[in-house]
């Protein structure tokens, strides 16, 4: 069974939705997606580390349209396993653990793995909206559209939502 890798904040979890309602609550302005195109966030929003470091952010997240019905599917035909940096921020540790385990009750606490860096892991597939987590990733890469990437070449496998992937993954079937 092939294993593949999903990454949790802007593939599973919509951080910038809560980016937005964080900005315009403490500035009082609307932010567009061609606002911070191009932009790591730390870029386009000022207060976004210290946003990140509090309890409950990672915990109130939405979740990305689409992606429990679907990731439901690929833990049935792949080794999935949920990988997200999260040791840098130690607050979201537990938020992204009881998120999961709210959003997608399927995957078990054996599937989660939380760490400072993904270039330790070996696997077929790695969906994921930073390069810089798919840059040096040996197996089929997938790069989750996001404002951070999306004026970006790269050589990556390029999508928009779960369900571009579920057609990439599997490519007769209609999900």
């Amino acid at each position: 069974m092939k294993r593949i890798l999903v990454d949790m904040d802007g593939v599973l979890a919509d951080v910038y939705t809560r980016f937005f309602e964080l900005y315009k609550k403490e500035t009082g302005k609307q932010l567009t997606i061609d606002d911070v195109a191009g932009k790591l966030e730390e870029e386009a929003f000022q207060e976004q580390r210290k946003w990140v470091s509090e309890p409950g952010f990672f915990r109130n997240l939405p979740v990305m349209p689409g992606s429990i019905e679907r990731l439901k599917k690929l833990n049935e035909s792949f080794h999935v396993i949920v990988v997200s940096l999260a040791t840098e921020f130690p607050n979201s540790l537990t938020d992204k653990q009881m998120w999961l385990h709210h959003h997608y009750p399927f995957i078990s606490w054996r599937q989660i793995v939380f760490c400072g860096d993904k270039n330790i892991f070996d696997a077929d597939i790695m969906i994921d909206d930073h390069p810089k987590n798919l840059d040096n990733f040996k197996g089929d890469t997938i790069m989750f559209t996001q404002p951070h990437n999306m004026l970006l070449y790269t050589r990556h496998k390029r999508v928009k939502s779960w369900e571009e992937i579920i057609s990439l993954l599997y490519p007769l079937k209609k999900v």
